[in-house]
C-alpha cells in the first residue's frame, strides 16, 4: 500500500468532550442517551434496537464547518458490542448546502437518508461488530455517499470490548483526493479519489459520529488540525 505522509498545521477546533457543555456544538438526529465518565463522553443508544430496530441508530454531527486538508483526531474506546461506530466527513448537501439547510428532508438517524439520501458525504466504519460475519473478520470500511460505494477497506486493530483496557487514538486525515485512517500512528486504510469512478471530489463540509444499537463507547478529545502534506 503507497502510504503518504502528513503532518499536523495549525490547530482548528478542539473539544474535549469531557461535561455536558462540550455538545453545544453537536447536533442529535436520533435518540442519544448522553453521560460523562472520566472527562469523556459516552454515547448509547436511547430507543430500544429490539422495539425500533434500524430507527435506534443515531448520528451526532459537530456543528461547525471544516475546511478541506485536516487531520480529524479523537479518542475512543469500546464499552458494549454487538454494534457499529462509524465517522462522517466532509459532508454537504447534493447541491453543496450545510446539511442543516431547512431545504433539505429532516433526518433521524435512519442509515439510508445518509448513505442514499440527500447528502453527500465520506463514511469510515471503524468498528464494526454488529453482525456475525462483521465479528468473525474485522474491518474499516470506507463509502463514498450518496450511492453507498464501498472505495476502500483495511484490517481493523481495534480488539473488542473485553480486550479493550485503554482508549485507541484515531486519525482521519481529508486531503483533497486522498483519505488516511490511522490507530494509534499505524496506518490501515488509505484511498485515493479519482474524481470520476464514484463522482467529484468532496471538499470541506461537516463531521459527525454515528453508532448502530446497542453498542455503547466513549469519546474525548476530539482536535482538527490544518494538514500538511509532505513530500
Amino acid at each position: 500500500m503507497k502510504q503518504f505522509n502528513f503532518v499536523k498545521g495549525d490547530l482548528i477546533y478542539h473539544n474535549p468532550l469531557a461535561k455536558a457543555e462540550d455538545l453545544s456544538d453537536f447536533k442529535m438526529e436520533g435518540s442519544i442517551k448522553t453521560s460523562f465518565e472520566d472527562k469523556k463522553l459516552i454515547l448509547e443508544n436511547e430507543m430500544d434496537p429490539e422495539e425500533h430496530g434500524d430507527f435506534a441508530h443515531w448520528v451526532l454531527w459537530c456543528r461547525k464547518d471544516f475546511p478541506d486538508e485536516i487531520i480529524v483526531e479523537w479518542n475512543f474506546k469500546p464499552l458494549r458490542e454487538p454494534g457499529l461506530c462509524m465517522f462522517f466527513f466532509s459532508a454537504t448537501g447534493k447541491e453543496g448546502q450545510d446539511i442543516f439547510s431547512p431545504a433539505l428532508p429532516k433526518r433521524n438517524g435512519h442509515y439510508p437518508q445518509y448513505h442514499s439520501g440527500e447528502i453527500n458525504t465520506l463514511h469510515l466504519s471503524y468498528f464494526r461488530r454488529k453482525w456475525e460475519e462483521e465479528r468473525a473478520f474485522c474491518t474499516c470500511n470506507l463509502r463514498k455517499s450518496a450511492g453507498f460505494h464501498l472505495v476502500a477497506q483495511g484490517a481493523d486493530p481495534i480488539p473488542n470490548v473485553k480486550d479493550a483496557r485503554t482508549d485507541y487514538q484515531l486519525r482521519l486525515i481529508k486531503y483533497r483526493d486522498i483519505v488516511q485512517f490511522s490507530v494509534n500512528d499505524l496506518v490501515v486504510l488509505e484511498w485515493q479519489d479519482d474524481g470520476k469512478t464514484f463522482g467529484n471530489i468532496y471538499s470541506g463540509g461537516k463531521v459527525g459520529f454515528r453508532q448502530m444499537a446497542p453498542m455503547k463507547a466513549s469519546y474525548s478529545q476530539l482536535k482538527v488540525y490544518k494538514a500538511i502534506r509532505e513530500e
